[in-house]
């Protein structure tokens, strides 16, 4: 499920959210980010009870500031509010990990 804000959340507005959260840092024109998001959107659909927040990035945005966004798209996965993992231009297998990382406790990609 997508949520759109009419805003940009606070970082103490997302440190405080419930469930299981996916943050994307992007930008709608980033090459990277349109080659992404088919598998994003596959896995979206497996995973309905995860909160998807699309965040528009730039220079000088305090969110993804907070969370050090570089490059796009970063995926920051959190479960109530701490960050389980943060993945950023994920190849498919590192996308697919990030979710089961966030729904699966105890997930290890290394094992």
């Amino acid at each position: 499920m997508s949520t759109s804000f009419d805003r940009e959340p606070t970082r103490d507005e997302v440190d405080q959210m419930k469930g299981l959260v996916l943050l994307e840092f992007g930008a709608s024109w980033c090459g990277h980010c349109q080659a992404t998001a088919p598998k994003r959107d596959a896995l979206l659909d497996a995973h309905p009870e995860i909160i998807h927040i699309p965040i528009e990035d730039g220079p000088g945005r305090p969110l993804g500031r907070s969370f050090r966004v570089k490059l796009w798209p970063t995926f920051v996965f959190l479960r109530d509010g701490e960050v389980i993992c943060q993945v950023s231009r994920p190849d498919p297998d590192e996308l697919r990990e990030g979710f089961a990382a966030l729904v699966n406790p105890g997930f290890d990609p290394a094992d």
